[in-house]
């Protein structure tokens, strides 16, 4: 693992879309994901997981949508983790962040085995 946004809450749900999950740009920066960057997005609210790619936000709008057939499985209103990979042969130090429940960055956490939020 190389970023993760810990404990955002989804701000809509949009069927209609072609796909992917859109993320406020300032968090993008702030854990370092790409634009199409493939990511993992899990839902504390009911288990679901799934993979989608990532879309830029609006930049300090909050934004956290889940797009097309993704919004089937994870809808506006969820609490969820995103995360972002990296195949290398070098150790990683993640970037973690915790979020408030408007999306907006709290602080930076490190991740260690048996730690909680």
């Amino acid at each position: 693992m190389r970023s993760k946004i810990h404990n955002a809450t989804v701000t809509e749900a949009n069927l209609a879309y072609v796909g992917s999950i859109t993320i406020d740009a300032d968090l993008l920066d702030r854990v370092g994901l790409w634009v199409g960057e493939k990511v993992l997005v899990v839902s504390n609210t009911n288990g679901a997981r799934l993979d989608t790619y990532v879309i830029e936000g609006k930049r300090g709008s909050g934004a956290m949508c889940m797009n097309g057939a993704a919004a089937h499985l994870i809808g506006k209103g969820h609490q969820i983790i995103v995360m972002g990979f990296e195949l290398t042969d070098k150790p990683v130090t993640p970037k973690v962040i915790l979020v408030d429940a408007n999306n907006a960055f709290v602080r930076s956490l490190v991740e260690e085995a048996g730690a909680t939020a």
